[in-house]
């Protein structure tokens, strides 16, 4: 492209305060796929198959939508989406050739793709877990990381909460690992239940003495 050539691109937002306005020559140039994705619904499920696992998300060639110009499919996932659990690589998740079944979360009119979320089409283990607990309960987990800030234990299967670092002991310590191991058993209090964050705060020095 060079200042002063012509071309023809789609208006897909105005920016008023700032003044501008924000074009796209993939519209015009490939108006099969803009239509498709135009016409999708937050929330809808779309089905694919995965063609492509990288460092920075998952591809989906979705069943009912065109080919995309530049990248192995029109469907992408993003890690946060792929799933509840912690996991360390998306070949944890989904292999590629596997069919899978997604939320359409938003048209990403940059890339020219949609946005999915394989983890919307199952239930929160979190939100489900929350539903049988209160703060002041006492639980058991295991110690599966160790941080600066803290210890993080495995409550219930994969469900975390963190003891932050004035918690994990009855006297005060400078680092977790002064009293903590990974794969050390120990029994918390829940102090905080964050339901929209999904976070679970606990407490190793206020666990009952019967338990410690």
């Amino acid at each position: 492209m060079e200042v002063g050539q012509r071309i023809t691109a789609e208006v897909i937002a105005v920016d008023p305060g700032e003044g501008r306005v924000r074009l796209s020559m993939a519209a015009t140039a490939h108006p099969e796929l803009w239509r498709f994705l135009k016409r999708l619904d937050r929330g809808e499920i779309l089905s694919g198959t995965v063609t492509a696992i990288e460092s920075f998300g998952v591809f989906v060639a979705l069943d009912d939508g065109p080919g995309h110009p530049v990248f192995p499919g029109v469907g992408f996932i993003t890690h946060p989406e792929l799933s509840w659990r912690r996991f360390e690589s998306a070949s944890d998740v989904v292999q590629v050739g596997e069919r899978v079944s997604c939320v359409f979360l938003q048209f990403d009119t940059w890339n020219g793709e949609a946005r999915l979320s394989l983890r919307a089409t199952q239930p929160d283990p979190f939100q489900t877990f929350a539903d049988g607990l209160a703060v002041g309960r006492t639980l058991s987990g295991s110690v599966t990381r160790l941080v600066p800030f803290g210890a993080f234990v495995q409550v219930a299967d994969g469900i975390e909460g963190l003891i932050p670092l004035g918690e994990p002991a009855w006297t005060p310590v400078r680092t977790p690992e002064d009293v903590l191991a990974v794969g050390d058993e120990v029994a918390v209090v829940v102090t905080e239940l964050d339901r929209e964050w999904r976070r679970l705060t606990l407490s190793r020095r206020q666990a009952p003495a019967s338990t410690r």
